[in-house]
């Protein structure tokens, strides 16, 4: 019996000008599946051990910020999409993979999350993301390829800015040895 491995996402190939044109220009928004649910909150706040009353306490929470909110760790949990869906198909955000460029690896060397706001239970999110920049090509010890610098903004369904993600990436490809 065979498995047959199939990439979720697979990387976009093209050129260094290809994927300069797409620098400044946001990707389509993504609107999250779930909103911000109290359930998770708990299930992470478990596997974290973290006791914070903004998590668990509704009065505390309501008299410290109007609410339950939601963990900062949880930022990214709210924008995934399902693996699998009956009816449609699988939707991401991360504009990384649709980058043309060459090299079969993308490997992510830094992230900054800077935040605005909390989400609140019941909250909804969606995540417009976008290419900043890409490098001229580089040979680093991992291979030859393009640092890449992109940014997700992260709205609220009041189109309030949550967080905007910056991430650092490196596509590269291996030469082979000679």
């Amino acid at each position: 019996m065979t498995e047959e491995f199939n990439v979720p996402f697979p990387l976009e190939y093209g050129s260094y000008e290809d994927a300069l044109k797409m620098v400044g220009k946001p990707d389509n928004r993504v609107v999250a599946e779930f909103s911000v649910n109290w359930e998770m909150i708990k299930i992470y706040c478990s596997m974290e051990e973290d006791a914070n009353p903004s998590y668990w306490d509704e009065d505390y929470a309501r008299k410290q910020w109007g609410g339950i909110v939601a963990p900062p760790g949880l930022l990214l949990s709210w924008a995934m999409s399902l693996q699998w869906h009956p009816d449609k198909e699988r939707q991401h955000y991360f504009i990384a993979m649709k980058i043309p460029l060459p090299g079969d690896t993308l490997i992510n060397v830094g992230t900054t999350t800077e935040f605005h706001r909390h989400l609140f239970l019941g909250d909804r999110l969606s995540v417009e993301d976008q290419l900043v920049s890409v490098s001229e090509e580089k040979t680093t010890r991992l291979g030859v390829g393009h640092f890449l610098t992109t940014q997700a903004n992260f709205f609220n369904q009041k189109d309030e800015l949550i967080a905007v993600q910056t991430n650092q990436l490196f596509r590269y490809y291996v030469p082979e040895a000679k």
